[in-house]
C-alpha cells in the first residue's frame, strides 16, 4: 500500500524537509503524475476500447494495464487530500480507496509481467504458441488476474479505518490502526505480498522473458526493428527497477524496523524512513505515466 495509509510513526517533531515535502512537493508531484497519467492512459484506453473487435494478444493486456493505471491514479486526489486537510471522505471511501489502491498496483505489476511472457511467447516459440496466443486466453488470463488481485486486497476494507491523527483529535486520517495486533500483522503481510507480487515476481518474469527475447534477436538476422525491439526490453526493464526498486529497498527497511529487527531509537532516524518512504512511492507512482509511453506510444502500429 502507499505510505498514506501506513505511516504511523509518533515523534512529536519533524525535519523541516519533511514537513516540506509532504506538505507542498508530495502533492505537486501527485498532481503532475495524476494529470499526465490520465491524458496518456486514456488516450490509450480511448484507441484500443474504439479498435476493441481487432485487439490482439498483446493490445488486450495493455487495455487492462491501461485500466488499472486510470483507476490507481484515480486515488491519487483521495491521497493529496489527505495530505493537506486530513481524510474527509468518511469511513466507506477509506476502505474504497485503499482497496482500489493496492488492487491496482498489484494488477499493474503483474500484468506487465504478463506482457513480457506474451511477447517472450511470440518471438522465442512462434509456432508452438500460435495455439495458445488467443484474444480469448489474454481475457481469461486477465479476469483471473483481476481476481486474484481482489482476494489479495480485500483485507484492506477489514483493516482500514478513519482515525484521528494521535497528536490532533481534529485531524483524521485513513490507516491501519484501529485493529491492534491485527492490523499491524496485515500491514507487515501487505508488505511482504509487495514485495513479491509489485516488484520481484514481475522483475523476475520480466528478466528472464527479455532477456531471452533479446538473446533470441541478437542471434537471429539484424534488422533495424529488431534493434528497436532489443533497445526497448532494456528499456522497459531498466525503467521498471528505477522507478520500484529504491521504493522496495525503502519499505523493506520499514517492515524491518516493524518486526524490531532493526531499532530505530530516535526521531531523527524514524522521519528519514518515513521521508524515504514518501518519495520512493511518488518515484514508483510516475510509472503510471511511462507505462502508454514504453509499451503503446512509440511503437509504429499504435501511432498509425
Amino acid at each position: 500500500n502507499l505510505t498514506s495509509f501506513n505511516n504511523d510513526f509518533t515523534c512529536e517533531t519533524k525535519q523541516n524537509f519533511t514537513l516540506l515535502y509532504q506538505s507542498i512537493l508530495q502533492p505537486l508531484v501527485y498532481s503532475i503524475v495524476f494529470l499526465l497519467g490520465i491524458i496518456g492512459n486514456g488516450l490509450l484506453l480511448l484507441v484500443l476500447l474504439r479498435r476493441r473487435a481487432h485487439l490482439r494478444m498483446t493490445d488486450i493486456y495493455l487495455l487492462h494495464l491501461a485500466l488499472a493505471d486510470l483507476l490507481l491514479l484515480f486515488t491519487l486526489p483521495f491521497l493529496v487530500t489527505q495530505v493537506l486537510a486530513g481524510w474527509v471522505f468518511g469511513n466507506f471511501l477509506c476502505k474504497l480507496v485503499g482497496l482500489l489502491n493496492y488492487l491496482n498496483l498489484v494488477c499493474g505489476s503483474l500484468l506487465l509481467a504478463g506482457i513480457s511472457f506474451d511477447r517472450y511467447l511470440a518471438i522465442v516459440h512462434v509456432v508452438s504458441s500460435l495455439q495458445i496466443r488467443q484474444p480469448q486466453t489474454a481475457h481469461l488470463i486477465c479476469a483471473l488476474l483481476w481476481l486474484f488481485c481482489l482476494a489479495v486486497s480485500m483485507p484492506n476494507i477489514a483493516f482500514l479505518s478513519v482515525k484521528p491523527r494521535w497528536n490532533d483529535r481534529t485531524w483524521l486520517q485513513c490507516h491501519f490502526n484501529d485493529h491492534g495486533t491485527h492490523a499491524n500483522n496485515w500491514l507487515l503481510v501487505t508488505g511482504f505480498l509487495t514485495h513479491l507480487f509489485c516488484f520481484l515476481l514481475p522483475l523476475i518474469v520480466m528478466g528472464y522473458c527479455y532477456t531471452t527475447v533479446v538473446l533470441t534477436l541478437y542471434k537471429s538476422k539484424q534488422s533495424l526493428e529488431k534493434q528497436g525491439a532489443i533497445r526497448l526490453a532494456l528499456v522497459i526493464t531498466l525503467v521498471f527497477c528505477l522507478c520500484w526498486l529504491p521504493y522496495n529497498i525503502t519499505l523493506f527497511l520499514d517492515t524491518l524496523v516493524r518486526l524490531e529487527i532493526i531499532s530505530l531509537k530516535n526521531c531523527q532516524n524514524r522521519n528519514a524512513l518515513s521521508l524515504g518512504l514518501m518519495v520512493t512511492e511518488s518515484i514508483g507512482c510516475i510509472h503510471c505515466c511511462l507505462n502508454p509511453i514504453l509499451y503503446a506510444f512509440i511503437g509504429l502500429r499504435f501511432r498509425n
